[in-house]
């Protein structure tokens, strides 16, 4: 017998992805939003968004200390 899954597994947003690791980025989440995250979220989204993340949070850093000590 073939038991049909009702329920379609539902792909977070972009939005929700980059907020998601946002705030894991300073490691600070609600369980009832790492609960939503876990049945919403894919590993390549984390994984592309953590990515972009880390990049964006790197460049941030170069470009205020450029402009410190400018």
């Amino acid at each position: 017998m073939i038991q049909v899954d009702s329920e379609k597994k539902v792909k977070a947003t972009p939005l929700q992805v980059a907020k998601a690791v946002f705030w894991s980025f300073f490691g600070v989440r609600k369980k009832a939003a790492l609960d939503k995250d876990v049945v919403t979220l894919t590993l390549p989204q984390v994984v592309v968004a953590g990515i972009i993340g880390a990049i964006i949070f790197v460049l941030s850093l170069v470009m205020l200390v450029r402009y410190i000590t400018r």
